[in-house]
């Protein structure tokens, strides 16, 4: 396995840059793929999202300058693809952005792709009622055990915004559960 170091190294140098990338999509495309599943909700979308992120990241990877780490770097991309994509198509549907992803997850029982129990059903449609950045903090602190630190990275915010919005979420999410 190669280091972050070496492997930007590596997709920077023409000669280098395919079989680095090939490395790079085959390290990261499963956790991006969850990552990106958990906000556009269906697989499809999310198949087109992550193709998407990885176009970017290896038409940007000379702009990036090492100052976070290359997985912040693209869960940062993931996100804001992720997010640009449900915004637009909540508005090719007509539907405000709260409306739109509440019907994505009202919709998860009819996806073929979808492999939870009904307990994680309702987990999904409650957290579909959480606003955006609840809901990403969230995601990526619940399923993604990621750190704090590693959030702020990646989401550009604040360690104590983050707490905060996490411990609001999980409040909205008990109380959606114990009300439906």
């Amino acid at each position: 396995m190669l280091t972050e170091e070496t492997l930007v190294y590596e997709l920077k140098d023409g000669n280098t840059r395919a079989s680095a990338f090939e490395v790079l999509v085959n390290t990261y495309k499963k956790p991006l793929y969850w990552h990106i599943r958990r906000i556009v909700l269906d697989h499809d979308d999310t198949d087109d999202v992550l193709q998407n992120t990885f176009i970017k990241v290896f038409r940007n990877i000379e702009g990036f300058k090492g100052d976070s780490k290359l997985y912040s770097w693209m869960y940062r991309i993931a996100t804001n693809e992720a997010l640009s994509f449900i915004k637009s198509k909540s508005k090719i549907l007509g539907q405000d952005l709260q409306g739109y992803q509440e019907t994505m997850a009202n919709n998860l029982e009819a996806d073929i792709y979808f492999e939870g129990d009904a307990i994680q059903l309702k987990l999904q449609k409650a957290i579909g009622t959480l606003p955006e950045k609840q809901k990403l903090v969230f995601n990526m602190k619940y399923f993604e055990a990621m750190k704090y630190e590693e959030i702020s990275e990646i989401l550009e915010t604040s360690v104590g915004g983050l707490k905060a919005s996490y411990h609001l979420a999980v409040k909205k999410i008990e109380a959606y559960l114990r009300s439906n």
